[in-house]
């Protein structure tokens, strides 16, 4: 009796064991199916800030090296001989034009003058003696008491004493000349260098006559530079006149202060083992830290503004060689275009060719977003300007 009551209780152990197994099975096989018919959460589209493409009024600008040159400068040379007796400046001084500088023992050169004074006195003299023979030798040969030939040679002593007071006066111009170069003064304005011949020393005028000092004006300079053949023929075809491009400039060592100049002539040739032409521009020296031989930096701008499309750096992409930006178009909608570039202007690039104005094109998130992809797009020019500032 007990072994029966026993093998009742282990099939119903059994029954419950089953049927516990198979209320699993038919949980499981409900939960899995209605898993698989629940679909999969589609992820949101991209956000991007988009900038709508307006044609704006610009002036183009190319980049140079250049380097600082004087507009003026003067190597002062003596132009009489003699002594040095005094020097009247020192090194590195601002000096006006016609300051005096040197002067060399002037006491021969007064000598000279006192020389010339004298013999245009005697000229004159003899000048005034032979007018009067003159004169009387025209009233006797009037009245036909003396010959011709008398006539003849009262009329040459005048001739010749005429020339002898205008070749005396030129003795004396060139004696008061030579006494004024013996007081040498600047003959620009400018910085003066070092003397290079100090008191006491003699120099000789002439070809071989020693520098003294040199001035190089330092109000305005020059920035020279070399423009490429594209470049040139460009602004030459768009200008008329070369003095309408403007110039900045800014120094290669400090480009905190900008400088602004004109384009005062190209030159008469290109050198052709450059395929270069040489430029020249002017600029004022402002604040007085310009110097001769300074590296610049300049910008040449166009003579004229034109219309252009602007798209910032960072909307631009790179597939192999070629540039491109995505588009938003109908549905949301990125869409590739293959673009051509410009020039650099403040941070954006100029589209020559791919887009048209009125495109949206996506500036930021470039690198998630795929074309063809549907996207999220907010129009806000302060987010252009944003990534704009974020790439200078």
């Amino acid at each position: 009796m007990t072994n029966t009551h026993s093998s009742i209780n282990s099939r119903r152990t059994l029954q419950s064991a089953v049927i516990a197994i198979l209320a699993g099975l038919v949980g499981f096989q409900y939960l899995t199916g209605a898993d698989a018919a629940t679909p999969a959460a589609v992820p949101p589209a991209p956000s991007v800030d988009v900038v709508v493409l307006e044609p704006q009024t610009i002036r183009t600008w190319v980049n140079f090296s250049g380097r600082l040159a004087p507009v003026e400068s003067a190597a002062v040379k003596p132009l009489v001989s003699g002594a040095i007796q005094q020097v009247l400046f020192t090194e590195g001084q601002q000096v006006q034009k016609g300051q005096p500088l040197f002067v060399i023992d002037p006491r021969p050169h007064q000598a000279s003058v006192q020389r010339a004074q004298a013999q245009l006195a005697t000229a004159q003299s003899r000048a005034k003696l032979a007018q009067d023979e003159w004169s009387r030798a025209q009233q006797l040969i009037e009245a036909k008491l003396v010959s011709q030939s008398i006539y003849d040679a009262a009329l040459s002593s005048h001739q010749v004493a005429q020339a002898d007071v205008k070749q005396a006066e030129a003795a004396l111009n060139q004696a008061n000349l030579n006494l004024e170069y013996a007081h040498i003064v600047a003959p620009i304005s400018g910085r003066v260098g070092r003397a290079e011949l100090t008191v006491g020393n003699v120099v000789e005028a002439g070809a071989n006559a020693p520098l003294l000092t040199q001035i190089v004006a330092n109000d305005k300079l020059y920035a020279e530079f070399n423009v490429d053949e594209a470049t040139y023929v460009q602004f030459a075809r768009n200008s008329k006149n070369a003095q309408e491009m403007p110039v900045e400039l800014t120094l290669a060592s400090d480009s905190s202060v900008t400088y602004s100049g004109y384009i005062s002539a190209f030159d008469n040739r290109l050198d052709t083992s450059s395929g270069t032409i040489r430029a020249r521009a002017i600029f004022d020296n402002k604040d007085g830290a310009l110097t001769a031989g300074m590296f610049a930096n300049v910008r040449l701008g166009s003579a004229e503004k034109i219309q252009a499309l602007l798209i910032p750096e960072l909307a631009i992409g790179t597939n192999q060689s070629k540039k491109y930006v995505l588009a938003v178009e109908e549905n949301n909608t990125a869409a590739y275009h293959e673009v051509t570039l410009g020039d650099h202007y403040q941070g954006q690039r100029v589209i020559t060719a791919g887009v048209n104005a009125g495109d949206k094109i996506i500036v930021n998130g470039l690198s998630h977003v795929r074309p063809n992809s549907v996207v999220n797009p907010s129009v806000t020019q302060e987010g252009a300007a944003a990534v704009v500032a974020s790439s200078h």
